[in-house]
């Protein structure tokens, strides 16, 4: 029984990406995750209290996933600009994978207090991946510059996301020389 909740669980939840990279917040609805699911609407109520439930846990099981691969990208850079370099492009890179469209399109919705608080933290732990790089790198406020250098990343994801004139490649490019020459100090 145990598994078999989990399976329904995860079906929920891919049904729930699908939905949020397909129509946005909008398009998350209890009804759309029943008829995606093949389950009735009221057994949806029996995992997910409401749309935000299913907005923190998504969070919750796709931002580590999306996180440990940005993390790993640096971990392959040896200096700290390249460590930086990689921070930005693997973000951009992620663009277009449904885990990162889903995570976009919550911090887009109208959540209650403690899920953007969820979102925050884990926004958190993805700037500070930089910050010791960027301290390497002699900017005497790494922090700020981290956060700084997120804004440049948040910027090229909607860019390319509206589908921009330019090539996906072209916006991670400028972004890259932006935020290195930018966190120079």
């Amino acid at each position: 029984m145990a598994e078999h909740r989990s399976m329904q669980r995860a079906a929920l939840l891919d049904a729930a990406r699908t939905l949020l990279s397909e129509g946005g917040t909008e398009a998350l609805t209890f009804p759309a995750l029943a008829e995606r699911t093949g389950l009735a609407r009221s057994s949806v109520y029996e995992y997910f209290r409401s749309r935000a439930a299913v907005v923190e846990e998504l969070c919750a099981v796709d931002f580590p996933v999306w996180a440990a691969e940005v993390a790993a990208a640096m971990a392959a850079a040896e200096r700290p600009q390249a460590r930086v370099e990689a921070y930005v492009r693997k973000q951009l890179e992620l663009v277009g994978d449904r885990r990162h469209r889903a995570v976009v399109a919550i911090s887009a919705s109208e959540l209650d207090a403690g899920a953007r608080e969820k979102i925050r933290a884990a926004h958190g732990e993805l700037v500070a991946m930089i910050v010791e790089a960027l301290g390497e790198l002699g900017h005497d406020r790494p922090r700020l510059a981290a956060m700084l250098a997120q804004g440049v990343v948040d910027a090229a994801v909607r860019r390319i996301e509206l589908g921009a004139a330019e090539e996906p490649e072209a916006v991670a490019d400028a972004a890259v020389a932006l935020v290195l020459r930018g966190v120079r100090g």
